[in-house]
């Protein structure tokens, strides 16, 4: 079984529209609604390959049960602390000019009494799971060293864990040593407190923190692709050209693929060619959390991989 731990989950609102002009009134040419944290999106995104997923944080109101339900109906163990306040929406706005805007709303904040009902439902959690994923911010209330805790906690259980987050929570998390990290270039700029703008660079900060005890370091460039590192070696791969559709979730579905190839004991080429596939067939759908799987393995045969 994977865990995957959402502290802020949301509803996921994604519209299309001509273009989005301030201002004025802007009335939408569809609209789609799942749920959505990048935890979650994690988990969906297993279950479409059939991975036994229970999924864990805090959710609350109205739309924390539509959450609940929508994760139920496709197979998701959910094993949530109920909150008082409401669980958050965001919403993403597509546009056929292109631009994409994103609008987040700030998530329910966290009760000491509801904190420590989730440790001691994490606790119980982790003593039957292979792997922790923790993605996504913080929830207010508990704290940015909670998932330095939370990795701890997994830790004493002999569990790895997967860390996808940014911010203090990232700095704090890096020091309990998680199995792997995905940071993007901002946050590995925020992790070595310096600009990075080389490869060389990115070699030599994968370095340091494979120094500090995490044995995977993947660095997402976006559309420039992803560079792996481990302390034995430092790849690079670029994605295949696509018309690109929705960007909001790629980081998530790369994730999701580290974690298929962790449980399938994949090499590093194959586990690295998989996660940009995943990542770019994800970008090809609308819908946050769905994937062509025709072309996965097509993408896959497209992708080169080069040493730094």
């Amino acid at each position: 079984m994977i865990l995957t731990v959402t502290m802020n989950p949301a509803i996921d609102k994604t519209y299309t529209t001509d273009g989005l002009m301030p201002g004025t009134v802007n009335r939408m040419k569809t609209s789609v609604n799942i749920p959505g944290g990048k935890g979650i999106n994690v988990s969906r995104l297993l279950r479409l390959f059939h991975i036994p997923v229970t999924a864990t944080g805090f959710l609350g109101g109205y739309n924390g049960k539509f959450i609940e339900d929508k994760c139920k109906e496709q197979g998701i163990i959910c094993e949530f602390v109920k909150i008082e306040e409401e669980t958050r929406s965001s919403i993403n706005v597509i546009g056929d000019d292109g631009y994409v805007t994103e609008i987040l709303e700030p998530g329910p904040g966290i009760s000491v009494r509801e904190k420590e009902e989730f440790l001691g439902t994490y606790k119980n959690l982790i003593k039957e799971a292979e792997l922790v994923v923790i993605a996504g911010s913080v929830a207010k209330g508990t704290g940015e060293d909670f998932y330095k805790n939370l990795i701890e906690m997994a830790h004493l259980n002999h569990i790895k864990v997967f860390l996808d987050t940014s911010g203090d929570a990232l700095m704090y998390g890096v020091d309990a040593a998680p199995y792997l990290i995905k940071p993007n270039l901002k946050e590995l700029e925020y992790l070595l407190g310096q600009q990075i703008k080389t490869d060389s660079q990115i070699k030599d900060a994968i370095t340091i923190l494979h120094n500090k005890g995490i044995e995977k370091i993947v660095v997402s460039l976006g559309s420039k692709g992803i560079i792996y590192g481990d302390g034995t070696k430092v790849l690079k791969a670029k994605p295949p050209k696509i018309d690109a559709v929705n960007t909001v979730g790629c980081g998530d579905s790369v994730v999701a693929s580290y974690v298929l190839s962790y449980l399938n004991k994949e090499d590093d080429e194959t586990a690295l060619k998989r996660a940009i596939a995943i990542s770019a067939a994800h970008a090809t759908t609308m819908e946050n959390g769905n994937l062509p799987m025709e072309l996965i393995q097509e993408y896959m045969e497209k992708i080169e991989i080069k040493s730094i």
